[in-house]
């Protein structure tokens, strides 16, 4: 009996031993995403949720393309940035939720170090370009509620072509220097994030490295891709609101400002959630808090604009309409 015992509590301390080895291993060339781990009860409901949540996006966006793509009549600025809007809002969502959705179906959290370098440059990039994007959005109402007979001119297909161009590469160049500095980083033990994809704060919190120069060159790329295209949109809409407010009729009123409400509902969400993350120092980040918000954004928000954008807008309705067949 006490042989029993004796060799019942060695397989135990062997089997203690084992996971602690291939723990250590793992920390040593591998990250732990243990986002919604600490929950395993809620887990095939969040699997159900997010993957829908997934579909949704994934399939809108892409309506939006197309009826953008086919209809004559939506070959304007406006609607060119649309589309490049919900096709980074696709890409946004395939470079973070099939993982999300592979961890919680095999329960398997670790991801590469270089998968993770490479999962937090594009959700970086992706990220820059919406912020972007919004911004050249707002400009293009600007010109065309308060500059009408200039609009043509002005936001001609070349000028359009170059400032998604820009945003483009100036999201790119943002994303990848930050990138390269947190590659040049070493990671204490533990390897462990407290998050469900590589988020920039919570892999800041693991380095041993000296992190003063990344969080200095951080902020003053926030402040660049950040507050300046914000700068942009308060301007351009503070412009807006003083020519809708000089239209005599209620109803021209309403015309004017029904063309601008999807665009501020869409920025609302996107800033909201990204300053309640990203602006505040890393010794202060709540990681709680910044799954949620991360939530709203990476999933929520790419699945909310196809129907911001498409619910009042007649003419994307017609095309979609249109694209399905049963709008002949």
């Amino acid at each position: 009996m006490v042989d029993k015992e004796t060799s019942r509590v060695s397989s135990l301390w062997s089997l203690q031993y084992t996971y602690q080895a291939i723990r250590n291993h793992t920390s040593i060339a591998d990250f732990l995403l243990l986002g919604f781990s600490e929950h395993p009860e809620q887990l095939p409901l969040l699997f159900g949720l997010f993957l829908g949540m997934y579909l949704v996006t994934v399939l809108a966006n892409l309506l939006i393309i197309l009826a953008i793509v086919a209809d004559q009549h939506l070959h304007t600025p406006m609607y060119f940035f649309l589309a490049n809007l919900s096709l980074i809002d696709t890409c946004f969502s395939c470079t973070i939720v099939p993982k999300v959705l592979v961890n919680i179906l095999t329960q398997h959290h670790t991801i590469s170090h270089t998968g993770c370098l490479v999962q937090m440059y594009f959700f970086m990039a992706l990220a820059l370009l919406d912020d972007f994007l919004l911004a050249v959005m707002a400009y293009d109402r600007y010109v065309a509620i308060c500059l009408p007979l200039h609009y043509t001119t002005i936001m001609c297909p070349q000028r359009c072509l170059l400032l998604v161009a820009a945003s483009w590469l100036c999201a790119h160049l943002l994303a990848f220097s930050l990138t390269l500095l947190m590659s040049q980083f070493s990671f204490c033990a533990s390897h462990s994030i407290p998050h469900f994809f590589c988020d920039l704060l919570p892999l800041l919190k693991l380095a041993c490295s000296d992190t003063q120069l990344f969080q200095v060159m951080m902020f003053a790329e926030a402040a660049l891709s950040g507050v300046v295209p914000l700068a942009c949109v308060l301007v351009s809409y503070a412009h807006i609101m003083h020519t809708i407010l000089r239209v005599p009729s209620a109803a021209g009123k309403h015309k004017v400002f029904s063309t601008c409400g999807s665009h501020l509902t869409v920025i609302t969400l996107f800033y909201g959630t990204l300053f309640l993350v990203y602006f505040q120092p890393s010794s202060s980040y709540s990681a709680d808090t910044g799954m949620v918000a991360s939530v709203v954004y990476t999933m929520v928000t790419p699945m909310l604009n196809p129907f911001i954008y498409s619910l009042r807008n007649r003419d994307m309705k017609g095309a979609l309409w249109r694209l399905s067949g049963w709008g002949r």
